[in-house]
């Protein structure tokens, strides 16, 4: 049996995505659309701004979210192709530098010791096995005692008393091997651009019940490349600040637990807006 250790559901899609590289020699990642990178290649002072506008899914700092309540870390690696060093980044559309987020996650964990985050660690682009172990070396070496092995049974106050205040989430069968590695957690991405389409989605899960353990419910909507060129003067954030009052009105209706048809983590775009952060916290907190 697993039980929820965390006081607060309140989970960041794409959580380092407001730091993206705005330098013009940085490529756009390779899960993009084959005609964005020819385009990215060729007429960047014209396509990059369209890029960033829906690539950014968060404008605080990790810090800034952390304050807030974000307790589940969503975070995509990569390594850039064509670079022959071993530096590795978060990405999403574009690339940004990996480990000074992570120190900055340590310093505020530092700072705040009873408070415990889940880093869900996937998507992983472009990354060799000795990059995975690369990457496996740095996360040990930046929170080292903090690490939180796998365990039956989790209670934040024998978390308190070890000392353990991050759980790794890591989406590779290497998981398996290392006894600071958790299982990936799932997370629930509906691929629909229209609140309504999402919420269908969801309530079809919901119907075969709930996963064991942690699940992320993920409000975050997904855009195509022709629903982006038919919007030309939006950018992701009107697309969510749009849906965001029938999505929480929906969340409103959810309850946590273990029964079928409950909910676990609740992640979104853009999480630091007021009523985003009230409703999912009040939700959550007042259904316990």
């Amino acid at each position: 049996m697993i039980m929820c250790i965390i006081s607060s559901p309140l989970g960041s899609h794409n959580a380092i995505t407001y730091c993206l590289d705005m330098n013009d020699r940085s490529p756009v990642d390779l899960t993009q659309p084959d005609m964005l990178q020819k385009l990215d290649k060729y007429m960047k002072p014209l396509i990059r701004p369209f890029v960033y506008k829906w690539a950014i899914t968060q404008e605080y700092t990790i810090k800034q979210q952390l304050d807030c309540g974000v307790r589940y870390c969503d975070l995509r690696i990569a390594h850039r192709p064509n670079d022959s060093s071993t530096d590795l980044y978060f990405y999403h559309g574009v690339y940004t530098t990996l480990t000074t987020v992570l120190m900055e996650i340590r310093e505020w964990l530092d700072a705040h010791p009873k408070e415990v985050v889940i880093l869900s660690f996937s998507h992983f682009l472009g990354l060799s096995q000795e990059l995975h172990t690369l990457l496996l070396t740095t996360i040990r070496n930046v929170f080292t005692s903090k690490l939180c092995p796998k365990m039956e049974v989790l209670t934040l106050r024998n978390l308190w008393a070890l000392g353990y205040q991050v759980m790794v989430s890591y989406e590779h069968n290497i998981a398996s091997c290392h006894s600071d590695l958790w299982p990936h957690i799932p997370y629930w991405w509906a691929n629909k651009c229209k609140a309504e389409a999402l919420i269908e989605d969801f309530e079809h899960r919901k119907q075969h019940g709930r996963p064991g353990g942690f699940f992320v419910t993920g409000m975050n909507l997904t855009e195509d490349l022709k629903y982006i060129c038919t919007h030309p003067t939006e950018s992701l954030k009107d697309l969510v600040m749009s849906t965001y009052p029938t999505l929480l009105s929906w969340v409103k209706e959810q309850t946590p637990g273990s029964k079928v048809g409950s909910l676990n983590i609740i992640a979104g775009d853009f999480i630091a807006e007021s009523h985003y952060r009230a409703i999912v916290h009040l939700q959550f907190t007042n259904s316990k």
